[in-house]
């Protein structure tokens, strides 16, 4: 079995890796790492959870540790974008954790907050920035960052940041970067859109792939329950009213759909709070802090939201409504059963989303079991999906694309040619500090919707943009 020694990695990066646990890598680490070490541009292709950010941040703190140089004032060595704020702050938290051994500078850069604190981070240059493209797009155009000494970048989560409309800002950023970097992209799907960038930004890329999305998390099990649309919000009730629920993440499409389910579960006496992107990031951040805590037992999220965070022992999932791309059920799910525990998805299913239930069951080419006992059982719906008949409504995705990380911008620019070169990071380990998905001495899994291996401790968001010196 591969070890992080066998990998090469710098005596700085095993020993923070060994006092958190951590041993052997998960198939992503053990696939990316030695190609990123030596310079090679890598496409990867695996799910979240996957251990995907160890997998890039390791060899950039690797790069660092070698590395004595210090960033001129408003430059940035290594590039991280992401499409959310919270991925963002996991990532940044990933990278303090790993690299709690090294000293850099790291800053952190999102919308929905003030940017004083980003800039004032900047002002010195930093080894490493995690950002979301929007604000880091406001931040160039201000002249406070300053792209032209990128070593390296790494777009995560790239399927989802096209989906959100970044594909501008991305290339827009991507133009004005030396084209001596190394790039590493990663994306859960692979569409012509995401094939298409990755053409623009890489080159010769090598190709790592692991847990198609096709595949879901051994350990959750899942159950469909048919149900009018009128007694959804009482079958949710009497759900999360029971025992064995401790804490749940429960999914609508629309931001308002949100809003409107945590207030009644409020109502009914469920502590709960609803996380989207129409709310600020101060907001955002309290909920999943009391969500983490207990205090909140249901967090009703929307999909670009809940996308990235990592919160262990969440007990259930619930789809209140079924999403309309099947690929995002199997990131949904995905919230539950990490860190070697194990977790229940339980998706509500009405008239009109049975054909979403038929897409969801060819992408993860298995039926969903059926719960037809519950006290609210639609026959008539179940009938339906029998028949094979039904077509999806005609109705916007997701409540639209909320926007994260500052003004879009619309311009695009022009390609770069692919980098040269590793990557790497590090910093004081905050409070909590967590994400990227280790494994622990147990072998490396490739089974999806888990969070790439187990941890000793439970990951955290931590961090608000401020840049750490470790």
């Amino acid at each position: 079995m591969t070890s992080f020694k066998d990998l090469g990695l710098a005596e700085p990066l095993i020993f923070a890796l060994e006092a958190e646990g951590y041993t052997n890598p998960t198939p992503i680490q053990e696939q990316a790492i030695p190609q990123l070490l030596e310079g090679h541009d890598v496409l990867g292709i695996a799910q979240t959870g996957t251990g995907k950010t160890a997998a890039f941040a390791l060899p950039i703190l690797h790069r660092i540790a070698g590395d004595k140089r210090r960033a001129a004032p408003r430059t940035v060595r290594h590039l991280i974008l992401t499409p959310t704020r919270e991925l963002a702050v996991q990532i940044n938290d990933g990278f303090a954790t790993y690299g709690r051994n090294l000293r850099f500078r790291r800053a952190c850069v999102f919308g929905g907050v003030g940017q004083g604190p980003q800039v004032r981070a900047l002002n010195g240059g930093v080894d490493v920035m995690v950002a979301t493209p929007g604000r880091l797009i406001d931040l160039m155009d201000q002249g406070f960052v300053n792209l032209s000494a990128v070593e390296s970048l790494v777009l995560d989560e790239a399927d989802r940041m096209l989906d959100m409309g970044f594909i501008h800002p991305v290339r827009k950023i991507a133009a004005l970067l030396p084209s001596g970097r190394q790039t590493l992209l990663f994306s859960a799907t692979m569409p012509k859109a995401v094939a298409d960038l990755a053409s623009f930004l890489l080159r010769d890329p090598v190709r790592v792939e692991v847990t198609p999305v096709s595949s879901t998390a051994e350990r959750i099990a899942q159950k469909v329950l048919f149900v009018s649309r009128e007694d959804k919000r009482n079958l949710l009730r009497d759900l999360l009213r029971g025992k064995d629920v401790e804490r749940a993440i429960v999914f609508t499409r629309t931001k308002h759909g949100a809003n409107r389910v945590a207030e009644q579960l409020a109502k009914d006496g469920i502590p709960a709070d609803a996380i989207h992107g129409n709310k600020s990031q101060n907001a955002r951040q309290r909920a999943l802090d009391a969500f983490r805590s207990g205090e909140v037992r249901a967090l009703v999220a929307t999909d670009i939201a809940a996308r990235g965070i990592d919160i262990d022992n969440v007990t259930h999932v619930v789809n209140f409504e079924l999403p309309n791309e099947p690929e995002s059920y199997v990131h949904r799910i995905g919230r539950t059963a990490r860190a070697g525990a194990e977790g229940i998805a339980v998706s509500f299913c009405d008239a009109e989303e049975v054909a979403y239930l038929r897409q969801i069951e060819k992408t993860i080419q298995q039926p969903v079991p059926q719960d037809i006992e519950h006290g609210y059982h639609a026959e008539p719906v179940a009938r339906l999906f029998a028949s094979g008949k039904g077509s999806p409504p005609k109705r916007k995705p997701s409540g639209g694309r909320p926007f994260v990380g500052g003004s879009r911008p619309q311009g695009a620019g022009n390609g770069a040619a692919r980098p040269q070169g590793a990557a790497g990071a590090g910093g004081n380990r905050p409070k909590g500090a967590g994400g990227g998905g280790l494994q622990r001495s147990a072998a490396a899994g490739n089974g999806g919707g888990g969070n790439g291996g187990q941890r000793r401790h439970g990951a955290g968001p931590g961090g608000h943009g401020h840049s750490k010196r470790g």
